[in-house]
């Protein structure tokens, strides 16, 4: 299997994004009959437009344009609507179409658009061949599982083999996999090899063109027309990075008959933290370190007041080293992040930056947790100081408000970035956000709706989502403010 992806752009919980989010990939196979090829689709439900079907359900579509093309010559042609399941939020869906094709080399097109909102579209183009000719050893395409399950349900598009698979989007494993599972096929074992023989899976690390075999397998298998494989392997072990799954078949004197190889991403932050730790304590003395003279709270406090600069993963492992009062890896990994930050003095830049935590916990305390535990302390330390912040407490319609202007973001490359936090609650600096323009953080365009909840009537549109505006009042400033005029 192969993959093309749409890269997203996440922003949030909100109904409908900017990027259309989709996974395209494909795998070969061979029947008696004829080649054909599978078409896998995966749809990230917070990309597309999910609308009322009731007062508490949602639905999604998206229409898709699938194309073989040989030169000019559009050899086959498909276009369906996909619609999610009904649901209370939005959810990932997923498709699989299935297409018979002589052998031969076509350009592979697939078109996807949300049906609610046109614009949100992308579109994709490979170059496949099928050789599923005469009577030698031959392979079909790889197919990364998500997950798999025992079904004889012979109307179920995903089940092969009396195997009910998911494909695995993006061809990625984050933290959350511990196991890689494959699907492969092997044809005409009984012609060309005519005895026992083995199937070698193996997976090599590519780092900088070079690639490094870290894992190995073996299964010996009995000739058939077609040998289904359905393979398993432990990958807690494996770090982040790229890496290559091979898979080969081989007869008794070990002479290589065929071999498939597919691409696939790893994430394990969790390993990655733990590997750092041991490289880095075999070249540092943490005794002669500053963390050293940190007592147990400065070293929770400093772990906390970071949180807004560590990487996603690492957030997890941090509180459960507060929570196991594991004191030797706080400084351990206190140490290695800012060594990491700056290499030449690293005391000196966490120093530099408890000043700017400690100053904003106070100035964002809220009596309830740190200052940087609260949403404008989290923004404060993630992204700095913004140019503009505009404060309104004293609308009759609305709660205490707040709206920040980043004229330069470059964490996202964009400009005039806006966050939005409210005080629901009327508790000292109890303040939240309520919406951003930052992709990757919360994204609500009911804002408005939610900061004026007292006035319901004067909302400007009737359905959920297009009810978002509020009706201009010189005691009503938030529209105004949030568009610089």
């Amino acid at each position: 299997m192969k993959n093309l992806t749409a890269l997203l752009l996440f922003m949030g919980l909100s109904y409908s994004l900017l990027a259309l989010d989709a996974s395209v990939s494909y795998a070969s196979f061979k029947s008696p009959s004829q080649s054909y090829i599978e078409i896998y689709l995966h749809i990230a439900g917070r990309s597309v437009t999910f609308q009322p079907m009731t007062d508490s359900t949602y639905q999604a579509g998206v229409e898709v344009i699938l194309l073989f093309k040989q030169g000019e010559e559009i050899v086959k042609f498909d276009k369906y609507t996909l619609n999610s399941p009904v649901a209370s939020r939005p959810i990932d869906f997923i498709d699989l179409k299935r297409y018979g094709l002589e052998d031969g080399t076509y350009e592979l097109v697939v078109a996807v658009k949300d049906i609610h909102r046109p614009e949100n579209a992308k579109e994709f183009k490979t170059e496949i061949t099928f050789d599923y000719q005469g009577e030698g050893l031959q392979q079909s395409g790889l197919v990364l599982l998500a997950s798999y399950q025992r079904s004889e349900d012979a109307t179920n598009a995903f089940v092969k083999s009396g195997i009910q698979m998911e494909p695995l989007p993006y061809n990625f494993y984050s933290r959350h996999a511990s196991s890689l599972i494959f699907y492969n096929e092997v044809y005409n074992s009984d012609k060309a090899i005519g005895e026992d023989f083995m199937v070698s899976y193996s997976i090599e690390k590519l780092d900088n063109g070079e690639a490094e075999m870290i894992m190995i397998g073996h299964k010996r298998q009995k000739p058939k027309p077609i040998v289904p494989l359905l393979v398993q392997m432990d990958i807690s072990q494996v770090p982040s990075g790229n890496y290559n799954l091979i898979v080969e078949v081989r007869n008794r004197a070990k002479e290589l008959m065929s071999q498939k190889r597919i691409f696939f991403q790893r994430s394990n932050p969790f390993l990655d933290q733990e590997l750092e730790k041991v490289q880095l304590a075999a070249n540092v003395n943490l005794k002669e370190e500053f963390v050293e003279t940190l007592t147990p709270e400065e070293l929770e406090y400093s772990l906390r007041a970071m949180t807004p600069k560590l990487p996603q993963g690492d957030v997890d492992l941090v509180n459960i080293m507060i929570r196991d009062d594991s004191i030797n890896a706080q400084r351990l990994y206190l140490f290695s992040f800012w060594a990491k930050e700056s290499p030449n003095n690293p005391e000196f830049a966490y120093h530099k930056y408890m000043e700017v935590a400690r100053a904003i916990d106070q100035q964002f305390d809220s009596g309830f947790r740190h200052g940087f535990e609260t949403d404008r302390g989290y923004i404060y330390l993630k992204y700095g100081q913004p140019d503009d912040m505009e404060s309104r407490d004293q609308e009759p319609s609305a709660p205490p408000y707040e709206i920040w202007t980043y004229y330069e973001f470059p964490s996202t490359n964009q400009n005039n970035v806006k966050f939005v936090f409210y005080n629901p609650s009327l508790a000292p600096g109890d303040y939240q956000l309520l919406h951003s323009t930052a992709f990757g953080e919360l994204n609500n365009p009911q804002w408005q709706r939610d900061l004026y909840r007292d006035v319901p009537n004067e909302i400007q549109g009737s359905d959920y989502f297009g009810g978002s505006d509020v009706q201009d009042n010189f005691n009503r400033n938030a529209g105004r403010v949030f568009r610089d005029y």
